[in-house]
């Protein structure tokens, strides 16, 4: 390591312990913590007074990245952080995750989550109420399928450009989820059609997967909420037996913004049920 790059690390190193929570000892970019199956990484918001529960964002990278990645990222982890969410960062197996469809089948990833779940709420006294889930790309992908066999663990998911891989699942579990998707018309990574993954795998279609979620929801009427931004062009489902959609398209390729992390958690805290 560099003498700059060791520098910058011991800072945040250093951020991290002096706003750590006795109990934690653990979450930083120097020590990760360590569950049964794996380990994540954290980045906290400033000290604060109040010793109530804290709400998180819990956060997939994408294929060939880790959770150290994810809390280096400055946009990200000030946009989640200056919302005083704390910034959760599981880690992939070597980069990777092994969602359902997944060329990689090396762990049982809901298994490892229940046990991220449960370390969070006891190690960092995390409000199970405020718990979003997002990620991009690969970690959209494990954002679904979290939804999809996890929903009513969480308080709401926000997917970029990754959604179910092929099979399909017939139906989700539990009861209606509020997600929102964000996704580019020009993106070739992972198109809105999927595409083959070396001839055996195959990246889902994600309106057929969208068909699924007011399904799953409900929603059996078109969208009703409508919105239009520079980049983004919106379309929500609210008038459902349960949960809320909202799918939102850009122009470009395959990209992520942070703002847009920061954005799902304002829509998170608005449809808040009472």
């Amino acid at each position: 390591m560099s003498g700059v790059r060791a520098a910058a690390a011991g800072v945040l190193a250093a951020a991290w312990l002096l706003a750590a929570p006795a109990s934690a000892a653990c979450g930083g970019p120097e020590a990760p913590c360590e569950v049964s199956d794996g380990r994540y990484y954290v980045a906290q918001p400033a000290a604060r007074d109040d010793a109530g529960p804290r709400p998180a964002v819990i956060f997939f990278h994408g294929y060939r990245s880790g959770g150290d990645r994810v809390i280096g990222n400055v946009g990200l982890r000030e946009a989640v952080t200056g919302a005083g969410y704390l910034l959760v960062a599981p880690d992939g197996l070597e980069g990777t995750w092994a969602h359902v469809g997944s060329p990689s089948g090396r762990r049982d990833e809901l298994a490892f989550l229940d046990q991220v779940r449960a370390d969070l709420l006891a190690r960092w006294n995390v409000d199970p109420r405020r718990l979003l889930v997002a990620g991009f790309s690969q970690g959209g992908s494990m954002v679904w399928d979290l939804a999809c066999y996890r929903g009513g663990d969480y308080t709401a998911f926000a997917a970029i450009a990754g959604g179910f891989w092929e099979p399909l699942p017939a139906s989700c579990d539990g009861a209606p989820v509020r997600l929102w998707h964000v996704h580019g018309w020009a993106d070739e990574v992972v198109p809105l059609e999927g595409r083959p993954i070396r001839e055996v795998f195959r990246q889902g279609d994600i309106v057929q997967g969208f068909t699924l979620w007011r399904r799953h929801n409900g929603c059996t009427m078109p969208p009703d909420r409508r919105s239009q931004t520079v980049d983004l062009s919106c379309r929500g489902w609210t008038a459902c037996e349960g949960g809320r959609l909202r799918l939102c398209l850009h122009d470009g390729g395959h990209r992520f913004e942070a703002a847009w992390v920061a954005d799902a958690i304002r829509w998170m805290e608005r449809t808040a049920p009472d």
